[in-house]
């Protein structure tokens, strides 16, 4: 049995809902460990788009069980709605398809508020938040000031009592700015709405998954954003608020790490990132170019994607501390037009040559990336379904890639198509 976590190797975007769809035919359980609706994941099936937030993309296949787990937190209401997106393009969730932490903490409307003013107070320092309330919930969480979804199957009264405490809180802050006020008894009634859509979904998916391991099902951890949003081992503080690298998906499912067997990390053949924060690999007029292409829009926000060229010096960092054991490499076919590839190989600070990345964003902004150019290939991949058909010089990158970070490179992406993907 090999259970196996799909990690993105870079700041997130990399192209994981396509690898996580393309494992699902192998796997029984597909599970989401972390993150919240900030998250979103673009899978490609029979020339239909689908964009995902909180399900996972195993939703996509028949016959396979999905799980949100504790480490997620959910906003109900933005779940439901992700219900009706996938009803009305005919693909069934139910409780038989879909199972949901009642350990899962809660996104709630002060969350969302609370997020927007935070990164409105920041002036010219914000983090690039999607204002989804992401933050702030795993900042009550932490604070052990949060509402699980246990809390909003419980006693309707007890929650609307916390729930309305909560917000006057918050709404004293939002007046104070000349921001309007939650409608508590609103809100409330929308949430508790939501629980009774929801009380057939709920469950200790913990037992769920011990469960199916002991019965030998396989399970498929799907992971949100990427390394470098990870709260501990990103480019703090411009990251997310959860565990994003391999290790979230074991506190977040209650899966033990020695069951994990299988790491995959998700790389773009370049590098992309959304928000602020360091990017020492950025370039605008690659930016420029893939925008014109259509190409490089976050899934959930619609914002640009800042595009730069390859760092192998991040790349090695996230297979030190997810423990890679393979690499799928996306998008290939973005740099069929370029006759030299740049590559970042290290970096310099202060004339010193750097290995791997610094901790602190200061030291980031002294960095001088330090670039080796490999031979283009100047040809359409899209249509190759053998790697054996790879020109060289796309062989040849796959290679230099493989030596530096000493990963192997198992499949590449040469488009968005779920036959686009080729096994090596």
């Amino acid at each position: 049995m090999s259970n196996t976590v799909v990690v993105g190797a870079q700041w997130g975007d990399e192209g994981k809902g396509k690898i996580v769809d393309w494992l699902t035919e192998s796997a029984d359980v597909v599970v989401r460990a972390q993150g919240g609706n900030n998250a979103g994941h673009t899978v490609i099936c029979d020339g239909q788009e689908y964009i995902l937030h909180l399900i996972p993309s195993g939703i996509l296949w028949p016959e396979k069980q999905c799980v949100i787990g504790n480490g997620v937190v959910m906003d109900p209401v933005a779940l439901l709605g992700e219900f009706d997106y996938l009803r009305g393009k005919d693909i069934a969730v139910s409780p038989d398809s879909l199972k949901i932490s009642d350990r899962a903490h809660l996104v709630m409307p002060f969350h969302r508020e609370m997020d927007a003013y935070r990164e409105a107070s920041r002036g010219n320092d914000k983090i690039g938040t999607t204002k989804r309330g992401i933050g702030p919930t795993y900042g009550d969480k932490i604070d052990r000031t949060g509402f699980r979804l246990h809390d909003l199957m419980g006693d309707p009264s007890r929650f609307l009592e916390r729930f309305g405490a909560k917000t006057d809180d918050c709404n004293l802050l939002l007046e104070a700015s000349g921001m309007d006020p939650i409608d508590k008894n609103a809100e409330g009634r929308k949430l508790l709405e939501a629980a009774e859509i929801l009380r057939p979904y709920v469950a200790d998916t913990v037992a769920e998954l011990h469960r199916a391991m002991k019965d030998g099902k396989t399970l498929l951890f799907e992971g949100a954003q990427g390394t470098y949003l990870d709260i501990d081992q990103g480019t703090y503080p411009f990251v997310t608020s959860s565990n994003t690298t391999s290790g979230g998906a074991a506190t977040g499912s209650g899966v033990p790490p020695h069951a994990l067997n299988r790491v995959v990390g998700v790389c773009k053949a370049y590098t992309t990132r959304v928000g602020a924060g360091p990017f020492p690999t950025e370039d605008d007029s690659l930016g420029e170019k893939f925008h014109a292409m259509g190409r490089e829009f976050g899934a959930t926000t619609g914002r640009k994607r800042r595009c730069g060229w390859l760092d192998l010096v991040m790349l090695r960092y996230a297979a030190m501390v997810n423990g890679f054991t393979e690499l799928a490499l996306t998008i290939l076919d973005g740099l069929d037009d370029f006759d030299e590839i740049p590559v970042c190989t290290h970096y310099e600070i202060d004339g010193k040559r750097v290995d791997l990345p610094p901790a602190s964003v200061d030291e980031f902004a002294e960095v001088k990336p330090v670039y080796e150019t490999l031979p283009g290939w100047k040809a359409d991949l899209t249509g190759i379904r053998d790697c054996n058909d790879l020109p060289e010089n796309a062989s040849a990158y796959l290679r230099y890639i493989e030596d530096a970070i000493d990963v192997p490179i198992k499949s590449i992406g040469v488009g968005p198509g779920r036959d686009q993907t080729l096994l090596r």
